[in-house]
């Protein structure tokens, strides 16, 4: 059992194989993060999920009984944060889950509602935003976060140690037998942030920027996240916080990315064309073939860049349903404060370019001009005429 501060200890379950998480590419796995306080009434913040459940019960028996516990924290609904609550109880019957208003709403669809309502009825801490909590020694004091990112979300602080247990935020899927940042690098964790807040926190800035001010009212020396690396020192929380400040807002680089994927090659020799000339341009560029390349990364790419360049094949009249598929996953994330260009390839007939133009707008992505579309297969002038275009997206970044 890992105590990273007087009486609290980190309690739960890596996940070394996990390699998706409902779409999101997840190559390092995870770790699902339960924290145990060792106090007068012994608190659990958060639990793992329901595949984890006897690693974490034996990393808490190796500080208390989990009978013991007098209170079961539900910072978030998500199964992957509460999916151990109701094995949990079993041990701890008399506990107390304390969640938010919401948080109550949803736990009890999850575990009491349907083919659950033989259950016994969980015994319930509703919690307002600001309560504070005193376990013994320790306060906890809760902050709602509604929409980051679901509207239950909600972190909590230990006042006595400054430590903000957050969920979601600042978190990232990645397995390690390590437990801290600086353990691991302050480089990849912070990649590893900044996809993990590209497909999940991404939509709900706004609520990101109410979040951070709400915090600023604290002293944090620990930031301890539902998923992945802990940051405990002060030049790595700084630079977390910096990070997600910016992201909030939709800040990006001066940079593009070009997401396509092609039929007979075509689209292809268009996406190459772009990539060529914005290099020769010095303008960064990533290129992102979805036959070989997955959504998750290729969002992050997004994220990062402020000009977004997508392409297609027409199959049936359709885009391919990669690209598709990814533009539906583009559109619930939302990117704002972005430029983008469409470019494909067609044999008799382009309508279904209007797809690929109209899910970009949808997205919130702004369009530099009418897109590159050319009959069969590019040829020499047709590739040629593509710097006029890099140099439009070179004059719109202001480089």
């Amino acid at each position: 059992m890992k105590e990273i501060a007087k009486d609290i200890y980190w309690a739960g379950y890596i996940d070394w194989d996990l390699r998706n998480f409902h779409g999101y590419s997840t190559p390092s796995g995870s770790t699902y993060n339960a924290y145990l306080i060792k106090d007068e009434k012994p608190a659990l913040i958060d639990t793992v999920k329901y595949y984890g459940f006897d690693e974490m019960l034996s990393r808490i028996r190796d500080v208390i009984d989990p009978a013991k516990i007098a209170y079961i924290i539900s910072n978030h609904t998500e199964m992957d944060h509460s999916g151990a609550i109701d094995k949990l109880l079993e041990f701890c019957p008399n506990a107390e889950v304390v969640c938010s208003p919401k948080g109550e709403e949803g736990l009890k669809r999850h575990f009491l509602s349907g083919s659950r309502q033989g259950k016994k009825e969980w015994k319930f801490k509703v919690v307002q935003n600001a309560e504070e909590l005193k376990i013994g020694k320790k306060t906890l004091k809760f902050f709602h976060m509604p929409m980051v990112h679901w509207p239950d979300s909600m972190a909590t602080y230990c006042k006595e140690e400054n430590i903000l247990f957050p969920n979601d935020a600042f978190g990232q899927h990645f397995a390690s037998s390590e437990r801290y940042v600086d353990e691991v690098g302050i480089e990849t964790a912070a990649r590893e942030a900044q996809k993990y807040y590209a497909n999940i926190v991404m939509p709900y800035g706004n609520q990101v920027v109410k979040a951070l001010d709400a915090l600023k009212s604290i002293k944090i020396d620990m930031i301890c996240p539902s998923h992945g690396l802990i940051w405990r020192k002060e030049e790595d929380i700084k630079r977390i916080a910096g990070l997600y400040a910016k992201w909030a807002n939709y800040e990006s680089d001066k940079r593009a990315v070009i997401i396509y994927d092609s039929m007979w090659h075509s689209t292809e020799k268009i996406a190459q064309g772009l990539y060529m000339y914005l290099e020769k341009e010095n303008v960064p560029v990533k290129l992102i073939n979805l036959k070989v390349g997955d959504f998750s990364e290729a969002i992050t790419e997004v994220m990062k860049s402020n000009m977004v360049l997508i392409g297609s094949a027409i199959l049936n009249n359709r885009i391919l349903p990669s690209v598709g598929g990814f533009l539906t996953y583009l559109k619930g994330l939302k990117p704002k404060n972005r430029f983008g260009f469409t470019f494909g390839s067609y044999g008799w007939a382009k309508s279904g370019f209007k797809e690929l133009e109209d899910a970009l707008k949808e997205a919130g992505i702004n369009l530099i001009s009418e897109g590159r579309y050319v009959q069969y297969m590019p040829d020499d002038d047709e590739l040629a005429k593509l710097k006029e275009t890099v140099l439009l997206i070179k004059k719109t970044l202001d480089l």
